[in-house]
């Protein structure tokens, strides 16, 4: 078959009319308007693969069905393993599509790209210092309930598959918590390559414009200050002037200050580690996010995405020295102890007394009373209007912490450990029982969502206080120590107050929960005793029922308070169980053994 292929190919070169026929894709071959299913993708991938020794197709892992997860790797000798690339000098870059399955313009582009970049040599040079890793269907499962009611704001393509997996989770909200199987071996498979650039496509709902495409990248915060400069002054620059330049104007993506209404202005921001271009920036290396506009045709889509590829890889030829560069030292500087010497950045928020006016190409539009829910709408006409409107891309940090040299997870905890260990994270064992004086926090009033979101009911509000506590730490407690490339993810995991941090996702819930109990007949004679014995806390109940009208009406929580006086309480409850510890030579004297 292989060699077949490659004949066919040969024939190609001298036949414009065979090369077209031959490798057209899908798409393309249903005059743009039509994506494949995953069989189909599957299949051309394979046809790529046997024609050319410098594609190969793996598989990175299996979805909760059963589905492998693709992974096309081009390369211009041929190599498929990331020591053989950057062994020779080239950078990598990894472009996913179809984690959202409903958008999928990235794959109708991506699979052109391929062809045109190895089999028809259209852009020569492009993958000289740069060699791809393509996704063509991450959401496997969810691609394949393929139905033409999937997006309904979406022009195109006639069908298309599901935005969530089928546990009906979203895998753009899994990158921190990792709680499906897709995500699970994708971050497997990125700590094995760690890519230097990242490209996530998608399609965005929203308001109408005159853009095909806007795009997302974290350049105000969440990523190392000298990459963020990069980002900002070297690729994006580039970037979008090259777009400019192949007729597509590109923006910031677009989320309103007040929805649906542009002349409120469009908000900026920084990508929490939950999305993927959030988490590769907290991985030191820039994850650009794509956005192309529904209401557009699939064939302008997927032109544009098209684009945005080869626009990048003209940007990675040119800076990947450059790139390796900065990167090597984001590492070495997250590793450092210079680095957790300043307070650690764990959310930020956006500046809304500070913006900057800019041309928005949008369309005309009017406020109308609707006639349903009596509301305000937007209504969208034809005509285009560029609209002078505010653009706060402005941030400054909200919450901060003094990070430690290590955090120690005990042992009996081993879903954290596990999944810490799928990110990639180096951990240490302790061999035997350990005694350590640790820094770590004591919650209270916790505040649960009461509606599911993503599986989970997240922690969405608590108070926590710094303690210093002294307990046993088991033989196989794990020892993160923060001399490591990954801290910044570390952070945003073990901190409570961590952007999508496991306190949040609810990994410790079980702390919260009041599991021994008095009998009321046991401490209604115990609490008069308490009250007679102790002005001071007569004074704190007296206050607590003033400020808490719930409390001062429920004997029962009466009571349990009184129980929380008592040495029979359980002194463990709102105590968290991850340890910090804080001097450098606790943690070398833990390695050591």
């Amino acid at each position: 078959m292989r060699l077949i292929l490659q004949v066919l190919f040969l024939i190609s070169v001298f036949s414009g009319s065979s090369q077209d026929s031959i490798w057209m894709t899908f798409y393309e071959k249903s005059d743009f308007k039509k994506t494949p299913r995953y069989k189909e993708t599957i299949e051309y991938c394979r046809e790529l693969a046997s024609a050319s020794s410098l594609i190969k197709l793996k598989s990175f892992g299996e979805s909760a069905q059963g589905r492998k997860l693709p992974l096309m790797i081009v390369d211009k000798q041929g190599y498929s393993e990331p020591e053989e690339i950057r062994a020779a000098g080239r950078v990598v870059l990894l472009i996913q599509a179809c984690i959202h399955p409903g958008e999928s313009e990235g794959k109708d582009a991506g699979l052109m790209l391929i062809r045109d970049l190895v089999l028809r040599n259209k852009y020569p040079g492009l993958l000289d210092h740069v060699s791809i890793l393509f996704i063509p269907i991450f959401n496997t499962d969810g691609h394949e309930r393929f139905g033409s009611f999937n997006r309904i704001n979406q022009n195109g393509p006639e069908e298309m598959g599901w935005r969530v997996t089928a546990t009906n989770l979203n895998l753009n909200r899994d990158y921190l918590k990792a709680d499906t199987p897709e995500m699970q071996n994708w971050l497997r498979m990125f700590s094995k390559w760690l890519p230097e650039f990242f490209i996530d496509t998608h399609t965005t709902d929203g308001a109408d414009y005159q853009y095909i495409l806007t795009y997302y990248m974290n350049t105000t915060g969440g990523m190392d200050e000298n990459l963020s400069s990069w980002a900002k002054d070297v690729f994006l620059k580039s970037w979008s002037s090259g777009m400019e330049r192949g007729g597509i104007p590109v923006f910031p993506y677009i989320e309103f200050r007040s929805w649906h209404d542009p002349k409120s202005g469009i908000d900026g921001g920084v990508s929490p580690p939950m999305l993927s271009q959030g988490y590769t920036s907290l991985r030191n290396r820039p994850g650009l996010l794509v956005e192309t506009h529904m209401l557009k045709t699939y064939k302008q889509r997927v032109s544009a995405t098209y684009e945005c590829f080869v626009t990048s890889l003209r940007i990675l030829n040119k800076e990947y020295r450059n790139l390796q560069d900065l990167e090597r030292k984001a590492d070495t500087f997250s590793s450092s102890s210079g680095f957790r010497q300043t307070a650690f950045p764990l959310e930020y928020k956006v500046i809304y007394n500070d913006s900057t006016l800019v041309d928005f190409l949008g369309i005309r539009y009017t406020r109308v009373k609707s006639e349903i829910t009596g509301d305000n709408w937007y209504k969208y006409g034809k005509e285009k209007e560029t609209m002078k409107i505010p653009y706060f891309e402005k941030t400054q940090v909200e919450n901060a912490v003094k990070l430690p040299e290590a955090y120690i997870v005990p042992a009996e905890w081993r879903n954290v450990i596990e999944r810490l260990k799928i990110h990639g994270i180096r951990i240490s064992r302790l061999t035997k029982d350990t005694l350590l004086k640790v820094s770590t926090y004591r919650f209270s009033n916790p505040k649960w969502q009461s509606s599911p979101y993503e599986g989970r009911h997240p922690l969405t509000d608590f108070d926590i206080e710094e303690i210093t506590d002294e307990r046993i730490f088991s033989a196989g407690s794990a020892l993160i120590d923060l001399d490591q490339p990954s801290s910044r993810i570390i952070a945003h995991i073990l901190e409570p107050k961590g952007n999508g941090s496991y306190v949040y996702w609810g990994f410790f819930d079980a702390i919260f929960e009041q599991k021994e109990y008095a009998e009321n007949y046991v401490m209604e004679e115990l609490a008069k005793k308490m009250l007679s014995e102790n002005h001071g806390l007569k004074d704190e109940f007296e206050k607590k029922k003033r400020q808490d009208v719930s409390f001062a009406g429920n004997s029962d929580a009466i009571l349990n308070w009184f129980f929380s006086k008592t040495p029979y309480w359980d002194a463990r409850k709102d105590l968290y169980p991850i340890g910090k510890i804080m001097d450098r030579k606790t943690v070398e004297e833990l390695l050591k053994k």
